[in-house]
Order: structure tokens, then C-alpha cells, then sequence
């Protein structure tokens, strides 16, 4: 009687376990941070990746370490090499008892340009093998600005299972009630360092206070910024009004086969009606071998979903930039007053 409890105790905890809780936070060292900054900031303007190790407990990803990957080439001989210098690493990372359990990875971006379809065949990829896992997300042209630009994403549950039927209609998007927002989730990412560390910050810290004033921070060159943004903003306008010419297209080739669909039956019925006058069979209103009755198929809305997404994104760094600029311009009018 114990053992059948005991294997029925053991089964509802595999089953329990099945079930993935909700990601709610990324905690993150920060000797991972630095180590990320410094790969990305070294190959600027250069776009760089790199593996995240650590572990999945609870609710939380704990990411404890991380090393770069080996810049991308287009031979496949270096793409096996990459290979297996990550697996080199993980093998020396064990041999030394460090964590090395990945989950994620970690990509720099230009100016926030990373929603792309490479990046959900990534995620995909690594969700075949691991059960969670988050793309860390740092902009290192951003930091000249003051601004630590590292967010943590994840692809929603409803956009991967749509993503794995490959079905991006309009007719599959309204059933599942799916729009452009709902295609990545930003997790919070909390920072974490040891006592030791924490400590030794606290002792680097300045005694006195700072007497000087930081006028560099009220410069009002922000023009170059706002133009690159406003460039990409320009071609990601481009890029959707071609995926919005692609589906008028369709639409119209469309509306064209249903014309021509009734023009084709109406034919064929009053050919019917003479036949049945002469006590001729009648023929059948539809012919599969007709390329009229041939659907049309839809193009997929999965590229202006994204350019939808990154053209978002740009508009909320431009009105950030643009915002700061104002407080600046306030604050020195009313330093030129007094």
C-alpha cells in the first residue's frame, strides 16, 4: 500500500512538474551584465552574441555566467567550429563546477533594430530543447545617452503555437486573437550581486560628496540620434506599405477569381438549362480542374507584425529622446534667466 502511494506521490509530481509556471522575473549578476556590455560594447557597431548559463527555479532564471560566441562567418565549416566551441566551453565550465545549464542568450542591437525573423527561429530553436528561455537584449548605442538599454524577451505561448502551424492569415490571427503587440513579452530583470561584492562596492564609494556639477549631461546634441532614428523609422514605413501592397494584391486577385468564379457558373448554368431542355444530363457547377477554383493563398502577416513592432519601438526611443531634449532646453532657459 505505501509503495502504490508512494509511485501515485512520485507520478503526480512528474505531472505537476510538466506543467511550465509563468516566467516572472530574469535575475541577472552583475559581473554577467559587465561581462555582456564589454563583448558588445568591444565589437561596436559589430553585432555580437553569446550563451547565457544558469539556472531555472521557480519562477525565476537565475543567469550566474556567459561567454561570448565566436564572430558569425558564412562557411559552414566555421558555423560547425562555433559549434563546438560552445560545447568546448560548456564541458571546461563543468569540469570546474560552474554553472552550465543555458538559459538563453544574449545579442547586441543597433538603435533596438533586433524584431526580426531570425530572432523567433532562434527562440524557437532553443524552445525545442529547453523549456524556458530569454534573449538578453543590450543596445550599446544608447549608453553615450546615459541609458542602460538591457531588457530580457521571450516569445509569447499563443505566437508559438501559431508560429509552429505556420498559418499567419487574418482569419487564423482573429481566432486566436492575436495582434502585432502580443509577439514578444518583456520580463523584468533584477540585478543581483553577492555580499562580498556589495561590500566592496560600498567601500569604492566616495566619502565626501560631489561638489562639482555634471554639465556634460545637459548637452543638446542629440541631433545625430534622432535622425538614425528617424532614418530607420523611414525605411521600416517602406518596408510595410510592401507588405501592405502584397495583400491589396492579393485582395484583388482575389475579388478577380470571384468574378470570374460567377461569370464561369452562370455560363455553365444556362448550359445546364439547354441540356435539361434537350433531356441532357446535366454537367457538375464545379470543376477542380478549373485554375479559377484554385485558392489563393494568403501571404503571411508574420513581417508586418514585426515591422509594425519595430517601427513601435522607434517611435517610443524618438519621443524619449525627444523628451529629454525638451527637459534640457527648459532647464538651461531657466539657467540663462537667473
Amino acid at each position: 500500500m505505501a509503495t502504490t502511494t508512494a509511485t501515485r506521490s512520485f507520478l503526480q509530481a512528474v505531472a505537476t512538474e510538466e506543467v511550465a509556471t509563468p516566467l516572472r522575473k530574469v535575475q541577472m549578476e552583475g559581473l554577467v551584465i559587465l561581462k555582456i556590455i564589454k563583448h558588445c560594447k568591444d565589437h561596436s557597431p559589430s553585432l555580437v552574441t553569446g550563451q547565457l548559463l544558469g539556472l531555472d527555479v521557480g519562477q525565476d532564471l537565475e543567469v550566474t555566467n556567459c561567454f561570448p560566441f565566436p564572430m558569425r562567418e558564412e562557411d559552414e565549416e566555421i558555423e560547425a567550429d562555433g559549434a563546438n566551441y560552445q560545447l568546448e566551453m560548456m564541458r571546461c565550465l563543468r569540469e570546474v563546477n560552474v554553472d552550465n545549464n543555458t538559459v538563453g542568450w544574449y545579442q547586441s542591437t543597433l538603435l533596438g533594430s533586433y524584431q526580426t525573423a531570425e530572432l523567433i527561429e532562434t527562440f524557437m530553436n532553443y524552445q525545442e530543447n529547453i523549456r524556458r528561455c530569454v534573449c538578453i537584449i543590450y543596445d550599446p548605442s544608447r549608453a553615450d545617452q546615459g541609458v542602460l538599454a538591457l531588457k530580457a524577451l521571450k516569445l509569447s505561448d499563443s505566437f508559438m503555437e501559431l508560429y509552429r502551424s505556420n498559418n499567419f492569415t487574418g482569419e487564423k490571427l482573429r481566432e486566436n486573437n492575436l495582434s502585432w503587440v502580443n509577439i514578444f513579452e518583456e520580463i523584468p530583470i533584477k540585478v543581483s550581486n553577492s555580499s562580498l561584492i556589495s561590500a566592496f562596492m560600498t567601500e569604492l564609494e566616495p566619502e565626501t560628496p560631489v561638489i562639482q556639477c555634471d554639465y556634460d549631461r545637459l548637452q543638446l546634441s542629440t541631433s545625430s540620434l534622432m535622425e538614425r532614428n528617424m532614418e530607420f523609422l523611414i525605411e521600416c514605413m517602406d518596408d510595410l506599405s510592401v507588405e501592405q501592397q502584397k495583400l491589396q494584391y492579393h485582395y484583388r486577385s482575389l475579388s478577380r477569381q470571384q468574378a470570374q468564379q460567377q461569370a464561369w457558373l452562370q455560363k455553365r448554368r444556362s448550359e445546364n438549362a439547354t441540356r435539361r431542355a434537350a433531356g441532357e444530363e446535366p454537367l457538375p457547377e464545379e470543376d477542380p480542374a478549373n485554375p479559377i477554383f484554385k485558392p489563393l493563398p494568403e501571404p503571411s502577416r508574420l513581417e508586418s507584425f514585426l515591422i509594425t513592432n519595430q517601427i513601435s519601438n522607434y517611435c517610443s526611443q524618438i519621443n524619449g529622446v525627444a523628451s529629454q531634449s525638451f527637459h534640457k532646453v527648459q532647464l538651461m532657459k531657466a539657467l540663462h534667466e537667473e
